[in-house]
């Protein structure tokens, strides 16, 4: 009975090994084709990664940037909202949502998000003042009522 006890636990363990390790190849296997730009390729490694590990937010943020370069907004954006719900100090999330609100002229919304860029950002820091030039280049709404 002790022999099938440990004989079951090693087959536990064995499972999450591999199950771990299959998760980190799909990951590593859609960044080099992502990188290829083979991006229909790395956009299913990338989902596949998501079902072994679903708080990936590296996962959510290469799909961001796929359907972006789709011109896919919707599933850009829902992409680029999870991986920052994943990881709130994601500053180039941040960036591009920014720029996808920039790009709608919503005002509020990148002034928002410029206060919190300004507190994540470390390698982006530079593109804070071409924030603030786009910002004033959008006439801010309801301001004036």
């Amino acid at each position: 009975m002790k022999n099938i006890k440990t004989l079951i636990l090693f087959l536990i363990a064995g499972i999450f090994l591999t199950t771990n390790a299959n998760s980190e190849n799909f990951f590593a296997e859609a960044k080099k084709k992502y990188d290829e730009k083979s991006f229909e390729k790395s956009k299913f490694l990338f989902q596949r990664n998501l079902v072994y590990n679903p708080k990936d937010a590296k996962s959510y943020l290469y799909l961001a940037k796929i359907f972006a370069n789709e011109e896919n907004e919707i599933e850009q954006i829902k992409n680029i909202n999870t991986t920052l719900l994943l990881e709130p100090d994601n500053e180039e999330a941040m960036f591009i949502l920014i720029e996808y609100e920039l790009k709608k002229s919503n005002y509020s919304k990148v002034n928002e998000l410029k206060e919190s860029f300004i507190l994540i950002c470390n390698k982006l820091c530079n593109e804070k003042k071409n924030i603030e030039k786009s910002l004033k280049d959008i006439e801010p709404k309801n301001e004036s009522q």
